[in-house]
């Protein structure tokens, strides 16, 4: 079946983002007092929003965060972004031959950030006002909700949807929505694919892609 619609999440999917988001919040996290390692973040909060971060670090360190520690974590963050960020590898090539066919983001991030990332690779004119963003909801991923506002957004059913998500978390989500999911590989955080692959179908992807040549091989061979 060709989807009616592409939800994408942003981070590791469109954004190269999580070995600076991952090694910003360990640095910050240690910073301030609680030892935390990259592999430790991306094992943790990988995929989720903040609020639910927060409360997983919270409930790791039996303490509340500093009330300065979001805006404290942005600043260390933003240098690191400044320097080199990117889209992931395939992107642009495969969101110009998507032509007119509907598409959204639906990601854990802030709205702020997305945009302008989206801004900053060129891509914004691809989304338009179908960007969500969990940040600040209770029920981030892995509940469906955020993939849920995203179909109501386009005016699509979700079970005609098709989400592309390199997380667990995210691939839970847009599973618990009834979405169609390929679990997507190939942004600079994922070392071991096939592992990462294997992980993603264990929580029930109904395919796995590599790079976004096969996430377009895969809509080829469903039309």
């Amino acid at each position: 079946m060709t989807p009616a619609a592409i939800i994408f999440d942003f981070d590791g999917v469109v954004a190269d983002s999580e070995v600076r988001a991952n090694l910003s919040l360990s640095e910050s996290l240690t910073a301030a007092g609680l030892p935390t390692t990259y592999d430790d973040c991306l094992r943790d909060y990988y995929g989720h929003n903040w609020q639910e971060t927060e409360r997983r670090i919270v409930a790791r360190f039996g303490r509340p965060l500093p009330a300065d520690f979001r805006e404290t974590h942005r600043e260390r963050a933003r240098g690191r972004f400044m320097d080199g960020f990117d889209a992931v590898p395939g992107v642009p090539a495969f969101l110009d031959a998507l032509g007119t066919m509907p598409r959204a983001i639906a990601s854990s991030s802030r709205a702020e950030y997305i945009g302008w990332a989206l801004g900053l690779f060129g891509l914004d004119h691809y989304f338009g006002e179908h960007v969500y963003s969990a940040d600040g909801w209770d029920r981030g991923k892995p509940h469906p909700d955020i993939y849920l506002a995203a179909a109501k957004g386009l005016g699509i059913d979700p079970a005609a949807c098709l989400a592309i998500e390199d997380s667990p978390t995210g691939a839970q989500s847009a599973l618990a929505a009834g979405m169609t999911v390929i679990g997507f590989c190939g942004a600079g955080h994922i070392v071991d694919r096939v592992a990462h692959g294997a992980m993603l179908r264990g929580v029930g992807v109904h395919h796995v892609a590599l790079s976004f040549d096969e996430v377009a091989e895969l809509l080829a061979a469903a039309e």
